[in-house]
């Protein structure tokens, strides 16, 4: 038997430059296989689509069944599993800073098992990994939670013997076979792929898979039977219905041509399960860590051949260059880094999102260009109706009125349409109508006609007792409603439809359709003979009402969410599945402006540098598939935007995975949810706004660590390298180096909950380590200026200028290195002028006391022997306070010119 088999996936994408571009050409291929193999099953009669896969009518036996569950597997599509909890403890340590400290414990464990250093150092990497493990562990399981299916079985048509007849089963849905029949009805999710063999007025909501916002009819005739072209395209043939979307009104049932990962839908979730693509978080902390571990690694061999030449104690110089590479590397960054996250997380779920990916909050922060798919996340995913129109485009009540009759008295399933047209009428109204009217006969829907009819009794009233005629009331596509017109109700006046209104009547409806709604005409008609039956042939003769218009409407958040974002610096284009002409409607209520709206298909013609170029200038693509959205990620990547997407659909799971922030909402399918970073509980798009500023408070807060570490070690270490070739002793043992590090680091515990600066927050802010290099080498040397102009005083003023006096000079060089060290976090953390123009929260602010207060107290403590400190002469802290007030106005000159001179600061 023929059954859409798929080729290997080896075998279908050429070889890329990068694995991300070997998996995009992989999804590619797979997704147009199965599309052309399913568009291919379409066109063929459905006999000969029965033969193919070996089916009947009728329906499986129970043994064949079992023989293909056997054979093809459960029908699932391949899912990302959330790695167990030891797989994502050993993820949360795989930070190449991580493994520099583990180096260097190591290293000083193997000088002195004894050293507290080690202790220090393994402490920090341990919660810095336990922090991040901690908080994604508990977000997967909260994400996890809310991937339950609503439907988990299906309907399926199966004989227990050859010779049996069919009986209808509910099975569960992943062993549903290919071959079998299965049976669809309103609210069904639809198993697999479907080629119908019987239909009656079937809608099926595409959203989740294609973005169209409106059910589409289905019928089980060819496209080429009525007469219109046939499509490549499998979610337009009429004929299939796709694993992933929903029946929303009448009756089917259909043949499985394909199951799990061969269908549609599994071509797209086969090519998302694996190692994510790097995101700009994950590329900024790699670039940042190893521009750290550069300098350390040219600074601690240059200290080290300085102190062994100068003092000839090769051993003490080894320790020393150790306690500087300490000294220099921002031990503290792993776990600044996971603390500012986890705490941006707790933020955001005290809004009620789900935080899966943590590095997810900074790369919001990040954000650039937003890319939004437009059913389910700006719309309402709902129907109303929006108008009722005369022939001339003018309200009209009596327009609303015949669409209601139509719709109420209809026996059969009402689809959406309907169900919008009755919500728009009171209740009180609803009394009246069933007073005045009562059903006598109904022409059904078919796909051919695209049109239904009811035929009522207009009830006799008082004063009218004779009175008794039946009204035919039609609703349906313009065009064929139209055909069957031979009058128009033209002001209250039924006049004929001449060839000039017919015209303006038709352009009415196009004008609509032009601005995204779906149209429908209304037209009646009095039969002056009642009788009992009606049938088909009685749609005619009839009088042009007017015109009932939907749409799916916007959020109503949704103009005030994206406002706000623009606000932010964050470019918006909406990336959908739906037509080009209700995107632009929709973009346009929500205030985005639409330009030219470029077709997904008009993308695929464009090589990768073109693209680039028009996703840049593009803000709505429309009729779009899940390998052009994709893309078009990837194309405004490669342009150095950090791009986010938010989508809820199975047609979005893609460029979830593809963005560097994947954004979805909790009513999303399954598998948008599993490829996203980011869920929305509840659909307040205003939460993404607080989001973005979150992501910036915290990368501004993590970025604040790293400079301000990073420049205040370098100028550190520039210290002892002078004080090294000068000195005749070490101007600070290795262990005064440690303590001086550990009880700055301790104060900088508090930076996860210091506020940034208004200014700062207005715009997106990326990873630079090229301006963190430069930051380093202007704002360290300005402590080292102090520094040296601390070991003049101790040299000259107070006499420690021999070995005999090297206790007070380390004493002297410690309690203003940590002083200074302390102190100029805020002159680093704001643009401003600190405590005046912008001050620091009171945690930073305490930790700051506590730091300066424990540095001044350790040389007259206990500690100080065992430390190796002795006690200052009072002289000396005049001279302290002189050097640290002389250092915060340097910086904040230096700041100045820095900020004039490169346009930035943190």
């Amino acid at each position: 038997m023929t059954m859409l088999t798929p080729r290997s996936p080896a075998k279908l994408a050429p070889p890329g430059r990068t694995r991300r571009e070997r998996k995009a050409a992989e999804l590619e291929a797979r997704t147009r296989l199965v599309g052309e193999r399913l568009a291919a099953t379409s066109a063929r009669p459905a006999v000969r689509v029965l033969r193919s896969a070996d089916a009947s009518r009728h329906g499986l036996t129970h043994a064949e069944a079992a023989l293909r569950l056997e054979r093809h597997g459960p029908n699932t599509v391949a899912q990302e599993r959330t790695p167990r909890w030891y797989l994502q403890l050993a993820m949360a340590y795989r930070n190449p800073f991580i493994g520099v400290l583990v180096f260097l414990a190591a290293v000083m464990y193997w000088q002195d098992p004894g050293d507290p250093g080690v202790v220090i150092l393994c402490v920090m990497v341990a919660i810095s990994g336990l922090l991040r493990f901690w908080q994604e562990f508990r977000s997967g399981r909260a994400a996890g939670a809310l991937g339950r299916l609503v439907t988990t079985t299906c309907a399926v048509q199966r004989r227990a013997g050859s010779g049996s007849g069919p009986t209808t089963f509910e099975v569960p849905m992943d062993q549903v076979v290919p071959g079998d029949m299965v049976k669809l009805a309103a609210g069904d999710l639809v198993p697999a792929d479907l080629r119908l063999i019987t239909s009656k007025d079937l809608m099926v909501g595409q959203a989740a898979l294609s973005g169209e916002s409106l059910p589409v009819a289905k019928a089980d005739t060819r496209t080429e039977d009525l007469g219109r072209p046939g499509t490549t395209d499998p979610v337009e043939a009429d004929n299939l219905v796709l694993m992933g979307t929903s029946v929303t009104s009448g009756t089917a049932t259909g043949v499985v041509v394909a199951t799990g990962s061969d269908t549609y839908f599994g071509s797209m979730a086969g090519s998302l399960v694996g190692e994510r693509p790097q995101t700009n978080f994950d590329t900024g902390v790699r670039r940042v860590s190893l521009l750290l571990i550069r300098f350390m690694l040219v600074m601690v061999p240059v200290v080290f051949m300085i102190n062994g030449f100068t003092k000839g104690d090769w051993n003490e110089a080894f320790l020393f260059g150790v306690a500087v590479a300490v000294g220099l590397t921002p031990e503290m960054l792993p776990m600044v880094v996971s603390a500012n996250l986890a705490r941006g997380a707790v933020a955001l779920s005290r809004r009620k999102v789900v935080v899966k990916r943590l590095g997810a909050i900074q790369n919001l922060g990040a954000m650039d260009v937003l890319c939004t798919d437009k059913t389910g996340t700006l719309t309402e995913d709902r129907i109303v109706l929006d108008r009722h129109l005369d022939v001339h485009g003018t309200e009209d009540d009596e327009v609303l009125e015949y669409g209601y009759l139509n719709a109420h008295f209809q026996t059969g399933l009402r689809n959406l349409m309907d169900q919008a047209v009755i919500d728009r009428v009171d209740e009180a109204e609803e009394v009246v109508v069933d007073a005045r009217f009562s059903m006598v006969d109904e022409i059904p829907f078919d796909f051919a006609r695209r049109r239904m009819s009811v035929v009522l009794n207009r009830n006799a009233i008082v004063g009218d007792a004779g009175r008794t005629e039946h009204v035919v009331i039609t609703k349906g596509a313009v065009e064929e409603v139209l055909d069957l017109c031979t009058h128009v109700k033209d002001r209250g006046e039924r006049v004929d439809l001449t060839e000039q209104l017919r015209w303006h009547a038709t352009r009415i409806a196009e004008e609509n359709n032009r601005q995204g709604l779906r149209v429908l005409a209304v037209a009646t008609r009095t039969v002056a003979a009642p009788r009992d039956t009606y049938t088909v042939a009685d749609e005619d003769g009839l009088t042009l009402v007017g015109f009932l218009a939907f749409l799916d409407p916007p959020k109503a958040d949704a103009a005030r969410a994206l406002q706000g974002l623009a606000g932010k610096g964050i470019a918006v284009k909406v990336v959908t599945g739906d037509n080009e002409l209700v995107a632009a409607r929709v973009c346009a209520d929500v205030g985005l402006d639409v330009g030219h709206v470029v077709p997904g298909a008009a993308t695929d013609a464009l090589d990768e540098h073109a693209l680039r170029a028009l996703a840049a200038r593009t803000t709505v693509f429309a009729k779009v598939n899940p390998v052009q959205k994709a893309r078009i990620v990837r194309a405004l990547q490669a342009e150095g935007h950090t791009v986010g997407f938010l989508g809820d659909g199975i047609n979005d799971a893609a460029a979830l995975r593809d963005a560097d922030v994947g954004i979805s909402v909790d009513t999303a399918v399954d598998i948008a949810k599993e490829s996203a970073d980011i869920i929305l509980l509840e659909k307040d798009l205003t939460v993404l706004e607080q989001g973005v500023v979150q992501g910036r408070t915290t990368f501004g807060n993590t970025i604040k660590y790293i400079k301000m570490t990073a420049s205040s070690n370098f100028g550190n270490v520039l210290s002892v390298l002078v004080a090294s070739a000068f000195i005749p002793f070490q101007p600070m043992l290795a262990i005064m180096l440690l303590v001086q590090n550990l009880v700055y680091d301790i104060s900088q515990l508090a930076t996860p909950w210091d506020r940034m600066d208004e200014e700062y927050l207005r715009r997106p802010r990326n990873w630079d380590a090229k301006g963190i290099g430069r930051f380093m080498v202007t704002i360290g040397p300005v402590s080292s200026v102090f520094d040296i102009s601390m070991f003049l005083i101790m040299w000259h003023v107070f006499g420690a200028n021999s070995e005999a006096h090297e206790a007070l000079f380390q004493s002297g060089w410690f309690i203003e290195g940590l002083l200074s060290q302390t102190l100029i976090v805020h002159m680093i953390r704001t643009r401003k002028i600190p405590f005046i123009q912008s001050r620091a929260s009171w945690p930073v602010m305490v930790m700051t006391v506590l730091a300066v207060l424990t540095g001044l107290w350790l040389p007259f403590s206990p500690l100080a022997a065992p430390l190796g400190f002795t006690a200052l002469p009072a002289g000396y802290f005049p001279w302290l306070i002189g050097v640290l007030l002389a250092y915060c106005t340097l910086t904040q000159l230096v700041k100045t010119w820095y900020i004039r001179r490169f346009n930035t600061w943190l």
